[in-house]
């Protein structure tokens, strides 16, 4: 089992985000929307692309984690 983080779409909800915006936003970094919709996407993908507003995002999955 890895213990990679894995960010979904509850967690762009959860960071306040809508679900159009943050299509395009996936799109405009190169992150496959359907496959973020149906597995997730490693933080670390995330977190690569440098842009601030995935930071809430992350954070948002970090907490879920730290309270399971």
């Amino acid at each position: 089992m890895s213990d990679e983080l894995i960010v979904r779409v509850e967690h762009v909800r959860r960071a306040g985000y809508c679900m159009r915006g943050a299509r395009r936003w996936a799109r405009s970094h190169g992150i496959d929307w359907a496959r973020f919709v149906t597995d997730g996407v490693p933080a670390a993908v995330l977190r690569a692309t440098g842009d601030a507003l995935a930071r809430p995002v992350i954070a948002a999955a970090e907490s879920e984690a730290w309270t399971r």
